[in-house]
């Protein structure tokens, strides 16, 4: 992927959960250096990945205890942050809209 916005929501977010760095950290690397073009390849490097509608992808962060919602332009190699933060608080939204 060229570009993930917005990398200081990942870090704003493991400053108040520094149990999450190394995690978003390995997602952010493993992330930048790919180039998927299908839900279905970022399925193949994350298995418990969560594919949701509108190019939607629910990532689970440190054992599901953290969950990211990104939203994928495959063409332009770009991904955008939607929303991170503990399991309860995603039960909150709606991660097809956030």
């Amino acid at each position: 992927m060229e570009r993930i916005f917005d990398k200081s929501t990942l870090r704003e977010f493991w400053e108040s959960h520094p149990d999450s760095e190394q995690y978003l950290k390995t997602w952010f690397d493993t992330t930048m250096n790919s180039t998927w073009k299908t839900s279905n390849e970022v399925k193949q490097t994350y298995a418990n990945a969560i594919i949701l509608k509108d190019n939607r992808i629910v990532f689970n962060i440190k054992g599901n205890a953290y969950r990211l919602v990104t939203k994928f332009n495959f063409e332009k190699q770009w991904v955008f942050i939607r929303f991170i933060g503990t399991h309860s608080e995603y039960d909150k939204i709606n991660a097809n809209t956030i």
